[in-house]
């Protein structure tokens, strides 16, 4: 995994994010835009986190912290990537990030019809909480 970039996205890395999360993600969402996603890294730069495999896009997370609460979106490995550490890597990072900001959990929305990203959610030590659709893990604050 010494090949494996990880980094927060920049104001020019917008198309090619966007590029992939129509070739890599399990459908889009309303807010998939190019002025969606430039409000969200102008707002909070370190937000969006990107994992690069030998210059390439592999893989992406965003994670929003709110001050109070922590939220997991956008978990996407292209599939020429998958199985090999990237989505790990991303949540390692965004975690990471958590604690640093002093969350405590973190909240991922998953699809319910993805299985491949239950698998992966699971894998992680997410746990899904089916009154809410979302799957949670406690972070380790020290």
């Amino acid at each position: 995994m010494s090949d494996l970039r990880i980094r927060a996205a920049a104001a020019g890395d917008l198309d090619a994010v966007l590029a992939f999360w129509k070739a890599a993600a399990e459908g889009t969402s309303i807010s998939d835009d190019r002025s969606g996603v430039a409000r969200l890294v102008a707002r909070d730069p370190e937000a969006l986190i990107l994992a690069e495999r030998d210059g390439e896009l592999a893989g992406t997370v965003i994670a929003g912290f709110d001050g109070w609460r922590c939220h997991l979106y956008r978990l996407a490995v292209h599939p020429d990537h998958r199985r090999r550490g990237v989505g790990a890597a991303l949540l390692a990072a965004a975690e990471e990030r958590f604690v640093r900001l002093g969350g405590r959990r973190g909240d991922a929305m998953v699809l319910d019809r993805n299985d491949l990203a239950h698998h992966a959610w699971r894998a992680a030590g997410y746990a899904p909480e089916p009154q809410w659709s979302r799957w949670v893990k406690a972070l380790h604050t020290g």
